[in-house]
């Protein structure tokens, strides 16, 4: 195992279409959707202790989760908990991060990656991420990991890349984020986009560079707290600085600004953000009438196709119902169809305006 390999853990989301069960109060990458045993930031964080050391890897989150860290993942030191004081998309957190490992370690090369995204193969996955490092540790490339597409999906943003060329690693022409239905049938259909996974590869010299570049103001922001990051004063810096940061995704403020630099693997292994209810639907073992059932004991007739889900293993009986998710979690009962699921963002809104934000 590489000693200058680091990865950065994001960890600061509300999973809000996960709703009920993920809260802000505890975000779904602080739960067993999968019923595991361990919870998906755990998943993660073990999954990459098989390429970085564990005392390189670094958690951002937001500062209410900080307790729910530190008992999750107790094997790590203060330094490498990074808390946001506010939310502010993922551009301000990787180069606080970078900025942080180059001070550390100036040939670090980092992974970034979500905390909650499901990963069979992790074999695979490794193979795939070594070569990643390897090809962005002596290059100013920033790599990315594509998923290829098993249907024309409208909530990923696709990468079209280079299909002539044999090398692993791909150049990318184009980013698109969240196309329309019929681009992104084009796009499937074409066959040369693969999915934005939102994992990133690069080594932090180069991104620092980009970012000196490509968003100045940001990198003046930052930069002026580096003699403070990894000791006491970090926390004080970042709690004064962090919430004057341009609220700007990593997507928008470098990757489509920086020319010849950015290059994919299509993955080899598979891969679900568990973003929805439909999502961890996919994943999760079915009867025979391709039911689901998680922490529920589940009695269906004539019913197919439906995820149930309860907080205390309750008997849930379900009579003609067809593709829906039934989620009963602590004082909130939700039912709704599979194909509204994407509206369950916007459904917990209107609960807390009517009920209160605490059921949220």
């Amino acid at each position: 195992m590489n000693r200058n390999n680091f990865a950065v853990l994001m960890a600061g989301g509300v999973g809000s279409r996960f709703w009920p069960v993920s809260t802000a109060a505890k975000p779904k990458q602080f739960r067993d959707l999968l019923g595991r045993g361990e919870t998906l930031i755990q998943t993660t964080f073990r999954r990459l202790t098989a390429l970085v050391p564990p005392q390189n890897i670094f958690v951002l989150t937001n500062q209410s989760y900080d307790k729910l860290v530190r008992e999750q993942l107790p094997q790590l030191t203060e330094e490498q908990i990074v808390l946001e004081p506010v939310m502010r998309n993922t551009a301000p957190a990787v180069l606080l991060a970078a900025l942080k490992i180059r001070k550390k370690n100036r040939n670090g090369v980092m992974i970034m990656a979500p905390s909650d995204h499901w990963i069979e193969d992790e074999k695979a996955f490794s193979n795939d991420v070594e070569a990643a490092f390897e090809a962005a540790r002596n290059k100013d490339r920033i790599i990315t990991l594509g998923i290829k597409p098993t249907f024309p999906n409208t909530g990923y943003g696709y990468i079209k890349f280079d299909a002539h060329t044999e090398e692993k690693v791909k150049p990318v022409e184009t980013f698109t984020e969240k196309p329309t239905y019929a681009v992104a049938k084009e796009f499937f259909d074409n066959g040369n986009y693969l999915w934005n996974s939102g994992i990133f590869i690069w080594n932090v010299d180069f991104i620092v560079r980009s970012f000196q570049k490509n968003l100045k103001l940001m990198f003046q922001l930052f930069s002026k707290g580096e003699a403070g990051y990894n000791t006491s004063a970090e926390k004080e810096f970042i709690r004064e600085n962090y919430p004057t940061a341009e609220n700007l995704s990593i997507d928008y403020g470098i990757l489509e600004k920086e020319q010849g630099t950015v290059y994919v693997i299509p993955a080899s292994f598979d891969w679900n953000d568990l973003g929805t209810w439909g999502s961890l639907y996919n994943e999760s073992p079915k009867d025979e009438e391709e039911n689901v059932a998680l922490n529920a004991r589940l009695f269906a007739e004539n019913a197919t196709g439906n995820l149930v889900t309860s907080d205390r293993n309750r008997v849930v009986v379900i009579e003609g119902i067809k593709d829906h998710v039934i989620v009963d979690e602590n004082e909130i009962l939700l039912i709704v169809p599979k194909s509204k699921e994407q509206d369950i963002k916007g459904i917990r809104e209107r609960v807390q305006k009517k009920f209160g934000e605490n059921l949220g």
